[in-house]
């Protein structure tokens, strides 16, 4: 077995050896723990037929742990600094492509296509790169890409707010959008001391699972989340209100908006935070008719 990249000693080596220096808008923490990866891996269910995508492998920590279990990794890394550094660390995997691209831009059922073909299994497992950590996950759910679910790395809040229930500080739209496609459940805590350079947060490994079909028949699922996030915008204020301010006429839709709730039997004082996804699809629904052509 080949040294491990994630200790302290030999990531420095690496990075001496390449003159590496970490760019803070790229949002680089490199992870110098082995126990660590093996644990995210060991939640990822990984087998000798699973295909596996990473988002910004950095020096290829995570991804020699990946490659030694899974049958083929696809890495996105944004940053071309990094390229011959991990043409050095991974050249003993053959199993490891790398594509430096910008994972926002890339057409990643055009890349599953390419990379994945006849692969039955295919999981999104990564150290995200904490400030597109939303527009990542949102891409992949949004994107209906054909992935069994994800064990990605991220800032903990925002692992709090995407897991979070009904009535709590921490639910918001973001919980709503995922938990419509996913189930969510926060795998382990993660200390600063385990990254260089350390960031300054706390960190949480997520694992979403693709559920088997949402949770609520919707009419249509981009109205279900501009309703959820209109719900959401002043969290102290009524739907009622926030949902004036937030559709489109929605003042002067008023009326509207009130036989809506009437028709589905929901009190318009109640706010946003209250609501499950299956009453944010009921409200949705209701909705739909005055708004859809908007």
């Amino acid at each position: 077995m080949n040294r491990d990249i994630a200790t302290p000693i030999r990531t420095k080596e690496i990075l001496e050896k390449h003159g590496f220096s970490f760019k803070k808008s790229l949002g680089q923490n490199f992870l110098i723990d082995p126990n660590i990866l093996r644990n995210i891996v060991s939640h990822a269910g990984l087998t000798d037929k699973t295909g596996v995508i990473e988002i910004g492998p950095g020096i290829g920590a995570l991804t020699e742990h990946l490659a030694r279990t899974a049958k083929k990794v696809v890495a996105f890394e944004i940053d071309g600094r990094l390229l011959p550094v991990l043409e050095d660390t991974l050249s003993p995997y053959d199993n490891v492509t790398i594509i430096n691209q910008d994972v926002l831009e890339a057409d990643l059922n055009q890349v599953i296509e390419e990379q994945f073909s006849g692969f039955d299994d295919i999981v999104v497992v990564a150290n995200l790169p904490y400030y597109v950590t939303t527009p990542i996950i949102m891409k992949f759910l949004l994107g209906k890409v054909p992935i069994r679910g994800m064990v990605i790395m991220m800032q903990k809040e925002v692992a709090d707010r995407i897991t979070a229930s009904p009535s709590t500080k921490a639910y918001g739209s973001l919980s709503i959008a995922v938990q419509y496609y996913m189930d969510a459940e926060v795998a382990m805590i993660v200390p600063k001391t385990v990254f260089i350079p350390q960031p300054n947060v706390e960190s949480a490994v997520l694992n979403l699972t693709k559920k088997a079909g949402p949770p609520v028949e919707v009419k249509d699922e981009d109205f279900l989340f501009k309703v959820a996030r209109g719900s959401f915008v002043q969290r102290r204020k009524t739907l009622l209100n926030n949902l004036q301010s937030s559709l489109p006429d929605g003042k002067a839709k008023k009326e509207q908006i009130l036989e809506a709730f009437e028709r589905i039997g929901m009190d318009p004082g109640r706010r946003g935070e209250t609501l499950s996804i299956e009453e944010f699809g009921e409200l949705s629904n209701a909705l739909y008719a005055d708004f859809k052509n908007l």
